[in-house]
């Protein structure tokens, strides 16, 4: 039988190893189930899953030039249905305990100017931003920051950061 990517062969368990176990696939060839491969789960030891001489159904993931077979008995499992992870309430941190973010937490936005602050209509105007909303305004601010600093830097060298030759 030839052995291709994607494809689900039975083999036997002959070794294992602290980053995996091998598994001999017949027709002397032999592919290895790397540890991050062995499970749905976190994988501290493959012992406590696999056995040698053990029989186990396995997805073949890579072949490469070398002949070494990558496997997976992890791609095989039926899929969990994700369930979402609760999160546990945060709580105000007292005045004063040392939190330097616990007043902007706390402290409404307020535009300079005086003037009333009022959201753009579209994606934002509905509930919390998304994390790549989240991502791209942290991108844009650090990179003003960045700016702000480098102009600062400069201006304490004297220029455009070279150095005095003495």
């Amino acid at each position: 039988m030839a052995i291709e990517v994607g494809g689900v062969v039975e083999g036997t368990v002959t070794g294992i190893t602290k980053f995996g176990a091998f598994v001999d696939l017949g027709d002397h060839k032999v592919g290895l189930v790397h540890i991050s491969e062995v499970a749905d789960v976190y994988v501290n030891d493959v012992n406590d899953f696999l056995k040698e001489g053990q029989k186990v159904k396995v997805k073949v993931l890579t072949i490469d030039e070398h002949g070494k077979i990558g496997l997976s008995i992890k791609k095989l499992q039926p899929k969990k249905p994700e369930q979402p992870q609760p999160q546990a309430p945060r709580a105000a941190a007292p005045a004063g305990t040392g939190n330097r973010f616990s007043h902007a937490a706390h402290t409404p936005h307020r535009p300079m100017g005086g003037g009333d602050f009022h959201r753009p209509a579209g994606r934002f105007s509905s509930g919390p931003l998304s994390f790549e909303d989240k991502l791209s305004k942290f991108l844009k601010d650090s990179d003003e920051r960045l700016t702000d600093l480098k102009k600062k830097t400069d201006s304490k060298r004297g220029g455009r950061g070279a150095r005095r030759s003495s």
